[in-house]
C-alpha cells in the first residue's frame, strides 16, 4: 500500500495511508480556492489536477483549462515530483489536505498549533516509513 508522509525539520509527523490525496487553499490576496490532486507513483508525487475558483494575481488557470460552473479545471504538465514542501503559517490561510475520505487542516495532520509556522514535507513514504 503507498503511503504518504509529513515531516517537520526531517521528523516524521504522519503517515497516510493513501495513494492519492487533494490539497486546498485560499489565496492569500486574492481569496479565490485553489485545489491541486496528487497521485503516488512510486516515489513521485502526479499532480494530477488542478482548479481554480476565479483569476486574479498568480491565480491564472493553465492550458487546456475547462470552465466547470463555478470554477477553472485542468491537468497541469509537469513531471512527478520527489515532494512538496508547504508553509505553515498564522498569517494565511491553513492548507486542508483529504486523503480517502479524511479531510483536515495541515496543522492538525502535522499535530501542530495552528499559531505555528513551518515548512511541512509531503513525500511519497519509503516503505519501512509507511509500516509505522
Amino acid at each position: 500500500m503507498q503511503a504518504v508522509c509529513l515531516l517537520i525539520a526531517g521528523a516524521l509527523r504522519a503517515t497516510l495511508p493513501t495513494q492519492s490525496f487533494t490539497l486546498e487553499w485560499t489565496h492569500s490576496i486574492e481569496k479565490i480556492q485553489w485545489r491541486e490532486s496528487y497521485a503516488v507513483l512510486g516515489d513521485r508525487l502526479a499532480l494530477t489536477g488542478a482548479r481554480v475558483e476565479g483569476m486574479g494575481a498568480g491565480m491564472e488557470a493553465g492550458d487546456g483549462a475547462t470552465f466547470d460552473g463555478s470554477g477553472w479545471r485542468w491537468k497541469p504538465s509537469i513531471a512527478p515530483l520527489p515532494e512538496i514542501i508547504l508553509t505553515l503559517s498564522p498569517y494565511t490561510s491553513d492548507y486542508r489536505l483529504c486523503a480517502g475520505a479524511s479531510c483536515r487542516s495541515l496543522h492538525a495532520w502535522a499535530e501542530v498549533a495552528p499559531t505555528t509556522t513551518a515548512a511541512v514535507t509531503v513525500r511519497p513514504c519509503a516503505a519501512r516509513s509507511a509500516a509505522k
